[in-house]
């Protein structure tokens, strides 16, 4: 059977962004590691690749050192149920990150991600007259989304 698997290539740091993950990801699975040799000058010992599972989601993380750096043009979306889980995940990525803009941000390991809520999908797909658009303004505002924000621009009368 074929896979896509995200590779993530980090430098340096990965043992810390495995850990963080570990404690932010209730459903976090470390599936395999390996450790650069000690001979390899400079890298010697550390954390040389590890895949995990997030959300179900199989990712491999490698520490390959400055010739390629992370970016936005590639985010990791995480859809959330409620509020709560979305405020937890945002504040746990992030600490010692950037947010962006529309639920976007970038932790502090170089990692872009989307927290998004499930009832988004359906607010921009509403056939109602105006709700898209309504739903889009009101996103466009926001750095963290706010579900009830987005749903009472959806439910705010046409004008």
């Amino acid at each position: 059977m074929t896979t896509i698997t995200p590779f993530l290539w980090f430098d340096g740091h990965l043992d810390d962004a495995v850990a963080s993950y570990r404690s932010i990801f209730a459903d976090f699975e470390l599936l395999e590691s390996s450790r650069y040799p000690d001979a390899i000058l400079g890298m010697g010992g550390q954390l040389m690749s590890a895949t995990v599972s997030l959300a179900g989601t199989r990712i491999i993380l490698f520490n390959g050192g400055p010739m390629y750096t992370l970016n936005p043009a590639f985010s990791l979306m995480v859809v959330v149920d409620d509020q709560t889980e979305l405020d937890r995940l945002w504040d746990a990525l992030c600490e010692g990150g950037a947010p962006s803009q529309c639920g976007w941000l970038v932790d502090r390991f170089g990692v872009s991600w989307q927290i998004v809520p499930r009832q988004l999908g359906e607010l921009l797909g509403s056939p109602g007259p105006g709700v898209a658009e309504r739903v889009t303004a009101a996103m466009l505002t926001m750095a963290k989304l706010d579900i009830a924000s987005l749903e009472a621009a959806a439910q705010a009368p046409t004008t």
